[in-house]
Parts: structure tokens; sequence; C-alpha cells
């Protein structure tokens, strides 16, 4: 039981590795979109947002994740592109 316990220890102290890691790396995209966003001439960011959104919207249908996680990615983009982190 001891070692049971051990191990399930193990695998959650990796997991949460592995989401300190992917929280990481969202963060490093977040800045990466805002810096270029910021360095684009006000109508090519507008054409690059709506490419995008337009995009999302099209691949919304084969997006093979519950409708829920679908929707908070659009908002999370939307959020991204319309409102970027200062």
């Amino acid at each position: 039981m001891k070692n049971l316990i051990a191990e399930l220890l193990v695998k959650l102290a990796e997991k949460e590795e592995e989401s300190k890691e992917l929280v990481v790396q969202v963060e490093a995209l977040e800045i990466v979109v805002t810096a270029l966003l910021r360095h684009m001439r006000q109508p090519e960011q507008q054409a690059l947002i709506t490419d995008i959104e337009s995009a999302l919207d099209e691949a919304k249908p084969e997006l093979e994740v519950p409708a829920h996680d679908a929707e908070l990615l659009h908002q999370y983009i939307k959020k991204l592109l319309r409102h970027p982190r200062n």
C-alpha cells in the first residue's frame, strides 16, 4: 500500500511539473504574439486578427475537444488578439 501511495505521489509530482512547463510555454507564446502585434501597423494587425478568427471559426466543427473547451479556446484567442497583455 505504501508503494502504491509513493508511486501515485511521484506521478502527481511529474504531472504538476508538466503542467508548470505548459503554463510557461503559454506565457511565452502570449508575450511573443503581443510583441508581434504591437510591431504591426494597424491595418496589417487587423487583417491578421480577422484571418485568425476566420480560421478558428472554420476549424470549430473539426476541433476534437469538448464544446466547452473549444469555447474557452475561442474566448482566449479573442482576448489575446483584441486585448493583448500590457
